[in-house]
């Protein structure tokens, strides 16, 4: 008994169960499942279990399941405790013996404590190759290398979370995601159960690499997802540099063109193909892929041993053709659109919030002195501050932000001061040139700006070269040859703007380069189309062909195919161009305007001929004020609501960009002249902060009021005080979802009251709390036309809708309220109930899903009994019931005024919706009582089909 109860603490099995016996009995389970000897016996000699000899004597024999009986025959015949470790390595090398699990599960093998003090070495080739994947991945994601050249930074200390919102497939707002881990749960916020790719969307900048990599250095360190045993990161950009005749199969393409397996490399790829959701690819930067390879030409491919074109291959990955069921991150730029058959989700990255700002802000500069210097700077340049929200530009300006100091150090104006894109752009490049100085890396050096330009011209030449080479054929990879061919030395690539190429890429051994960031290689780019005497007025201008009217590109863009490859032919794009995405050209058309400013004139009359400067300038100018006029004159209009509007596209964006980087107020007065419409629709363009700059540099040169519309967007506060210079021309503003706090309510509370124009005010789907509701009161009871006001999806408690009530109630001008989504409660619906009576205008509310029970429900209802304006009303989603339907009843045999009242989704039953329908009797003015989702019946509901305005299903 002692023995059988020591057995038991130890966690061995009974006598009749034995360790040898279990090997006994399920001897040719053993021998058929298990492939792979060399685990067992490196474990079973490391442990002293068998000796050099006895290896011998296994690898002596002829064929692998002679091997297999010979290792249980030497096992058993050595007594229970080695036969009890054998099976604690198949348990505990689960992906070597995988056939083995359920097995091991069904006997409920507990190994004793004796046994699991033993060391166990992992020599599977699997584990191996995860263990060097893990290693290699680790390395690659250490430092923040996406923005810079050499390990300076830590990913750890410096990462910090943008804002992600999972969006549907057509990019209306789901909700945000908390975490990173959230975008591989495969069981939440799927969109289509049959997709296998999480589609990683945003602006250029905006953090997606950066979010690849952070996923990349949890991999690696075991603290994301156990399931995944292996995670394979590629660049598309790398696939633009194969040619049309190189092939490979799946095998070389994960292996020599990312890690190779260090044995065996065909039982891991085995291992890969029967586990495909054991595997994780990101592939990073689709825009940035553009190749004169045909997909058309070439079939689809699902053997993973046939050789094809990477192009192929990556096309099949994503397809699920190929490794069906492993998991994919795809990351491009807003305005890719990947087909919705292959997307598992969609998510949106926004950059940084206020507070993600402040966070990082921290992270760079620990010492608090510094770090309440840097903020208060950013809070007294709004302009600035928007162009922290994108975290490539952020992370620019922080580098450099010793420079911005001592450029602007004395001057009390410093809020007035405008820094453009070029600025930032322009003052990392001296920093890095600078590089070479005995100074600091963020500290001034005691050249000029002129003469560190003139001493680097050279260089910059040189880049600007490669770069435009690169730009031309949408290209972003360089070979050795490329960089050599520009005249770039040793000396010039230490200067940091160029970097290499990680990853083994498809020109072999030869390196590989590229620019740090794609931005970079942009303002290069216009750089060397300004600087070079050799480069004329139409090549000047050639990235401003993709200005073309948006139906053109409509009819260019609609051609099916699997994936948005470019074509080209002769090195240019052409009509059947899939992308819809050239941001690349787009901000190399940008820095062509901040460089040919005339801010920048006294720094490049050092390196271009006066005469050569001013033939550009004129000819960029003319051109960008032509082709501003020819986009909105090419718009669709709309007449509506005594407006004229029209719906603007991404490409106004870029135009309104370019005209503010210009800084010309010239420029911007004959851009206003333009504007022909008195609605301007900028709703899902993805505007940030910085873009309401540029929109105020423009419109505030309006001579008449317009309507504005900016939902689904992301200025966030820092827009709102960038919206200021034209705020004074707006009747009509439009900012739902678009991240505003109540920081931002202040701001539009002080412009909005000084002019009193404002008729129309959507703040829907914000941040805004009852501090803000107070300012939306103000703004209600002093702004005299305002007849529209959206407050819904908020914050807002019963001491907001308390204040928002009592100024509703003051109003004798306001018609429309929505309020749906908040939390006013009991409280806030009696302070609308004293609003309602005998209220003048009101004809449209909705406190629909507000947390309203029975006594603000009533309360309602008998103030309506005093009301003649009101027409509809909705309190869908609340927590009324038969006693608030009582109350509706008998407000319903006075008021015949209301025409539509929504009940949805409470919790009134039969009784209480009979009550109504006895009312509706002795009404002949509403149209419709909507009682869908609550406790009724459908065989209760049968009682009152004849009566048609009550709809209960």
């Amino acid at each position: 008994m002692e023995k059988q109860g020591h057995r038991e603490m130890e966690g061995g099995p009974s006598e009749s169960h034995t360790h040898i016996r279990l090997l006994k009995v399920n001897r040719e389970l053993l021998v058929t499942h298990i492939r792979n000897i060399q685990c067992l016996l490196d474990n079973l000699l490391k442990n002293d279990y068998f000796s050099a000899e006895d290896v011998e004597i296994v690898c002596a024999c002829p064929t692998q399941p002679d091997k297999v009986r010979k290792i249980l025959d030497l096992v058993q015949s050595k007594g229970e405790e080695v036969s009890q470790f054998f099976l604690y390595v198949l348990q505990q090398l689960a992906d070597a013996y995988v056939d083995l699990r359920p097995w091991l599960l069904e006997i409920g093998f507990s190994p004793s404590q004796l046994i699991q003090s033993k060391t166990i070495v992992n020599t599977d080739p699997v584990g191996r190759y995860t263990q060097k994947l893990r290693h290699q991945l680790g390395c690659d994601s250490k430092f923040m290398l996406c923005y810079a050249q050499k390990e300076e930074l830590l990913l750890e200390e410096t990462y910090t979370d943008t804002i992600m919102e999972l969006v549907s497939f057509s990019n209306e707002i789901l909700g945000r995601l908390s975490s990173l881990a959230c975008l591989l749960d495969p069981s939440s916020d799927v969109l289509s159960e049959h997709g296998e790719t999480v589609f990683i969307f945003g602006d250029a900048g905006v953090g997606k690499s950066m979010l690849l990599q952070r996923l990349q250095s949890l991999w690696a360190s075991g603290h994301l997802g156990a399931e995944i045993k292996f995670f394979f990161h590629f660049r598309c950009r790398i696939f633009s540099c194969f040619k049309d005749s190189d092939t490979l199969s799946l095998q070389d393409l994960l292996f020599k063109h990312f890690c190779y397996p260090e044995q065996d490399p065909d039982e891991v790829f085995t291992f890969l193909l029967r586990f495909p959701q054991a595997v994780l690819f990101t592939f990073d930067g689709l825009d940035e892929l553009h190749s004169d390879f045909d997909l058309s030409r070439v079939p689809d491919t699902c053997c993973p041993w046939e050789p094809a074109h990477p192009l192929v291959l990556l096309a099949n990955l994503l397809s699920g053709r190929l490794l069906q069921g492993a998991r994919k991150l795809l990351t491009a730029r807003t305005g890719v659109e990947v087909p919705r058959q292959l997307l598992r989700k969609k998510v949106l990255l926004r950059g940084f919030s206020p507070s993600h700002l402040r966070a990082y802000a921290r992270k760079m500069f620990p010492e608090r002195a510094a770090q309440a210097h840097l903020l208060q700077q950013l809070e007294a340049n709004p302009n600035l501050c928007s162009l922290c929200a994108v975290p490539l530009f952020c992370w620019i300006i922080f580098r450099c932000f010793q420079h911005f100091h001592s450029a602007f150090e004395g001057s009390p104006q410093r809020p007035d001061c405008a820094v453009t894109l070029t600025d930032v752009f322009l003052l990392v490049t001296e920093v890095h040139l600078n590089r070479t100085q005995p100074h600091s890396l963020v500290q001034r050096n005691t050249r000029s700006t002129a003469e560190t330009f003139r001493a680097g011209l050279r260089t910059l030449l040189s880049l600007g070269r490669v770069a435009s080479g690169g730009m031309e054929q949408s290209l972003f990879v360089f070979c050795q040859d490329d960089v050599e061919a520009s005249g770039l030395g040793e000396a010039d690539l230490a200067l940091g703007f160029l970097r290499t190429v990680s990853a083994l890429g498809p020109y072999g051994e030869q390196q590989s380069y590229e620019f740090f960031h794609i931005t970079l290689q942009a303002f290069f780019t216009a750089f060397f189309l300004v600087v070079d005497d050799k480069v004329g007025t139409q090549e000047l201008l050639r990235f401003f062909r993709e200005w073309v009217p948006p139906r053109e590109a409509a009819t260019a863009s609609c051609l099916p195919s699997l994936l948005p490859f470019q074509r080209r032919r002769g090195g240019r794009p052409v009509g059947s161009d899939l992308f819809k995405n050239k941001d690349h050209f787009q901000f190399t058309n940008l820095f062509l305007c901040g460089l040919l400013s005339k801010a920048r004139q006294e720094l490049l009359w050092h390196l271009v001929p006066a005469t050569a400067l001013r033939r550009k300038r004129r000819a960029l100018w003319a051109h960008l004020c032509a082709s501003m006029r020819g986009y909105l004159k090419s718009l669709p209009r709309l007449h509506s609501g005594g407006f004229n509007q029209v719906q603007a596209m991404p490409t106004f964006l870029w135009m309104l960009r370019c005209i503010y980087e210009t800084q010309s107020q010239k420029v911007a007065r004959l851009a206003a002249r333009g504007v022909c419409a008195d609605y301007l629709k900028l709703t899902f363009c993805n505007a940030c902060s910085a873009d309401c700059s540029a929109l105020s540099f423009v419109l505030h040169h309006l001579h008449k009021r317009l309507a504005l519309d900016l939902d689904n967007n992301n200025l966030n506060d820092y827009g709102v005080r960038e919206l200021q210079p034209c705020l004074s021309h707006l009747v009509v503003l439009r900012l739902s979802v678009n991240q505003i706090t109540d920081n931002g309510v202040k701001v539009l509370c002080e412009e909005l009251t000084k002019y009193k124009i404002l008729t129309y005010l959507g703040l829907y789907s914000n941040q805004i709390t009852d501090v803000g509701a107070r300012y939306v009161a103000q703004i209600l009871e002093e702004c005299k036309g305002l007849t529209h006001l959206k407050l819904g999806k908020n914050k807002i408690t019963s001491e907001g809708g308390k204040c928002l009530a009592l100024a509703v109630k003051n109003s004798t001008w306001i018609s429309d309220i929505g309020m749906w989504g908040n939390q006013i409660g009991d409280e806030g619906a009696k302070a609308f109930a004293e609003a309602l009576k005998n209220h003048p205008s009101l004809t449209f509310l909705s406190l629909a899903f507000n947390g309203i029970s029975t006594e603000g429900g009533k309360s309602l209802a008998r103030a309506l009994q005093h009301n003649a304006s009101l027409m509809t009303f909705w309190l869908t989603q609340n927590e009324l019931n038969d006693e608030v339907a009582e109350s509706f009843a008998e407000m319903l045999k006075v008021n015949q005024t209301l025409k539509h009242l929504w009940l949805i989704q409470n919790q009134i039953t039969a009784k209480g919706t009979a009550q109504l329908a006895e009312a509706l009797q002795e009404n002949t003015g509403i149209a419709e009582i909507c009682l869908n989702g609550n406790l009724i019946k459908p065989e209760e509901a049968k009682a009152f089909e004849e009566e048609k305005r009550l709809i209960c299903f």
